[in-house]
């Protein structure tokens, strides 16, 4: 069984489809990556998509399709992405093991490289 690199939570999955079918017969999805920016030298990004591209990985939950930019993969690993709702505003928040600190703003973040020994540990004791 192949590791999923991000999970969705029922809010974020049911989020993601409603921004899908209220976005037109194109599209299919959302694609999740990062970039630099930010006080804290990261940000996460979010884009609709009408093309796939072969080379993202592919999270489906509830009938919500996510996409995960190959250059985000090492960043996101083992990250939960939901969707929360507060008096001031909404969005899509994620739970990153991989996050070592955040800006004042919570806009963007500092990320490191997945530990891979250290999942590869974590998910052979999940099995045991």
């Amino acid at each position: 069984m192949a590791f999923q690199v991000m999970t969705l939570s029922d809010a974020a999955a049911a989020r993601v489809k409603a921004i899908v079918e209220h976005s037109g017969p194109d599209a299919k999805g959302i694609r999740v990556g990062i970039k630099k920016g930010g006080c804290a030298g990261m940000e996460y990004t979010i884009d609709l998509v009408t093309e796939p591209n072969g080379r993202d990985d592919r999270i489906e939950k509830d009938g919500a399709t996510v996409w995960i930019d190959p250059a985000a993969v090492l960043y996101l690993l083992g990250t939960e992405m939901g969707f929360e709702t507060t008096t001031l505003r909404s969005g899509f928040t994620f739970h990153n093991p991989n996050q070592t600190s955040a800006c004042g703003c919570g806009e963007s973040v500092e990320l490191k490289a997945a530990d891979l020994a250290d999942l590869a540990e974590r998910r052979q004791a999940e099995q045991a």
